[in-house]
């Protein structure tokens, strides 16, 4: 390919587009912000100008079928990713989209087998894959710094949940799961990543902030979880738990914060993610006394400042090659890309296992879920 022949079309005029997407494709050399569609003609207008953007749409089928644009930006609610992301690999696009894929494991291993067969470039952004604390503790558990894996606690605390009004997010029909899909899915992404697959898990999920039973527009709607608990089994005899929750009070920059134990044969890791200025990792081998600081390396900075947490994360994704400007990269120089839908439909797959265990009562077996 050429220099800037990457035409990609954004789906979707939210803040997240906006702050995330948008700036990454813009300050790549090899792309171009081509279309933009959105439900609202008045809010996609308005971006396309802050974004000097040609083309504004308020129906995907019109923009992929312009023939205006090689590749799409899918973030839209989750219930929009199936039928755009099918409608796109029909037509050859190079696909981005937003996790969870689908409502379901059918769907979502749907998506994935069709971009294989379409030999296209697809990426799913799991976002925190890309922090320094992930890839450290990713790289000192891969070079054996705790030896076997015995176990690990993950845990996401946020609070955007906590004020009880009506969120998409909330309503099953739109979402296909509430915080376990929002937030489980980036969790339960890193647990497999750093330990390898998940053979079963057991999950309780539940709301404990009280929602509208209706949506604005009158209708009732199934209300989703604001928190869940997942205890997982892994393929090599490791054990772990995940809590994830929308209704913590942190008050930090983006209003969250992250806690990761790892525990095995030859020592323990701790990293903590405050979202303001802590990017911690601390470890102690066995016999070397209680944890300490392991600074992460200038190798995994890169170029990204390390003042506070949030200038970090726009470093890495709107100037470092990650994610989006991973997969743009990625389509002008036939690369591979990671992670892809078939990871996409992977956590689709535990997603649906987690619901399927809180509905049964019962532990679960990821082969089973078809």
């Amino acid at each position: 390919m050429t220099s800037d022949s990457v035409s990609i079309g954004v789906v979707g005029t939210s803040w997240w587009a906006d702050a995330m997407h948008l700036p990454a494709i813009a300050s790549h050399p090899n792309a171009k912000i081509t279309a933009i569609c959105g439900r609202n003609l008045e809010n996609a207008k308005k971006m396309a100008t802050t974004w000097h953007i040609p083309h504004v749409y308020t129906d995907y089928n019109e923009m992929i079928d312009s023939g205006n644009i090689n590749a799409i930006v899918i973030s839209t609610p989750n219930d929009t990713h199936y039928p755009i992301t099918m409608k796109a690999l029909e037509h050859g696009l190079h696909v981005l989209c937003e996790k969870p894929i689908a409502l379901n494991y059918g769907d979502a291993k749907k998506m994935a087998d069709t971009a294989r067969e379409k030999g296209v470039k697809h990426l799913v952004p799991f976002t925190y894959r890309f922090m320094p604390t992930a890839r450290y503790l990713k790289e000192l558990i891969d070079s054996g710094y705790i030896g076997t894996p015995y176990h690990l606690n993950m845990r996401y605390y946020t609070g955007y949940a906590r004020d009880g009004d009506y969120m998409w997010r909330f309503n099953l029909e739109k979402s296909g799961a509430g915080v376990i899909g929002d937030l489980g899915s980036h969790f339960l992404y890193l647990a497999e990543w750093f330990y390898g697959s998940i053979k079963h898990l057991s999950c309780q999920l539940g709301h404990v902030v009280e929602r509208p039973a209706t949506t604005p527009d009158g209708r009732l709607y199934e209300v989703g979880d604001d928190t869940a608990i997942v205890t997982l089994e892994f393929e090599n005899g490791a054990y772990g738990v995940i809590h994830v929750t929308a209704v913590c009070y942190e008050d930090t920059h983006f209003g969250q914060t992250h806690h990761m134990e790892f525990h095995g044969s030859e020592g323990t890791l701790y990293s903590y993610t405050d979202w303001n200025t802590v990017q911690q990792v601390k470890g102690a081998r066995v016999g070397e006394g209680v944890p300490q600081d392991l600074p992460i390396p200038d190798h995994i900075w890169g170029n990204a400042r390390r003042d506070t947490v949030h200038n970090t994360y726009k470093d890495l994704f709107r100037k470092e090659n990650f994610m989006i400007r991973q997969f743009i990269s990625a389509i002008v120089n036939d690369e591979e890309t990671s992670p892809t839908l078939d990871d996409g439909a992977r956590i689709q797959r535990l997603l649906d296992a987690a619901v399927r265990s809180h509905q049964t009562g019962r532990r679960v077996t990821i082969d089973d879920v078809k």
